[in-house]
């Protein structure tokens, strides 16, 4: 398991305020496609994305207050270092996309789904996660402390140094997954699908001997 002392934020700052100029405030930007471009220390406070599109385009060091991403898809685009404070994502789609070291701030998620990707140093503490369709997602050294995934789909996740103590897991599909950094005794697993694999590792973690 790697120390959370080697995450690549740590230590530093949050990213300041972005410039006055570059606030997108009360916008409607439902159904809007944006491909190919780059926001840098950009803020937008109470925005509507509904339904927007995005496609390789980045977003760095951003702050989403109050931003509305219902039904929006997003396909190979960058979210690195942003923070999402407050924010709604309802049937939301990310694909390929990267969020390393975003921060998520008493956001809702409902029927969110992810697909691809690399999340790790995201943090989503406490997060209501409750039937997300996670595949294949890198999350390495993410913090889901506390985090509610009862009956989500965590396929083929990269969890490995993952922050998992009090996730609730109940019911989850985490087959394929790197459990390696759970603890089962401050989780609530009841009902889980798991893999042989991942039996002989949480069986190991209740200080079991796997022969």
């Amino acid at each position: 398991m790697s120390s959370r002392r080697s995450r690549p934020n740590a230590g530093t700052p949050r990213p300041s305020a972005p410039d006055p100029e570059s606030v997108i405030a009360d916008e409607d930007w439902y159904g809007r496609e944006v491909t190919g471009r780059t926001y840098t220390r950009y803020s937008f406070v109470d925005t509507d994305w509904t339904e927007i599109r995005t496609e390789n385009a980045v977003f760095d060091a951003c702050v989403f207050s109050g931003v509305r991403f219902n039904a929006s898809r997003h396909t190979g685009t960058a979210f690195t270092n942003c923070t999402f404070q407050r924010c709604t994502f309802f049937d939301t789609a990310f694909t390929d996309c990267k969020l390393v070291g975003s921060h998520f701030q008493r956001c809702e998620f409902t029927l969110l789904a992810v697909r691809g990707g690399d999340w790790s140093f995201t943090a989503l503490p406490g997060a209501r996660l409750a039937r997300a369709g996670l595949d294949r997602v890198r999350l390495r050294e993410a913090d889901l402390t506390g985090a509610d995934l009862t009956g989500a789909e965590v396929t083929g996740c990269d969890l490995s140094g993952s922050a998992l103590s009090g996730c609730v897991l109940s019911g989850a599909d985490l087959r394929g997954s790197d459990l390696s950094a759970l603890d089962p005794r401050t989780a609530e697993l009841a009902g889980a699908r798991i893999d042989l694999g991942q039996a002989a590792v949480i069986a190991a973690g209740l200080g079991c001997r796997v022969e």
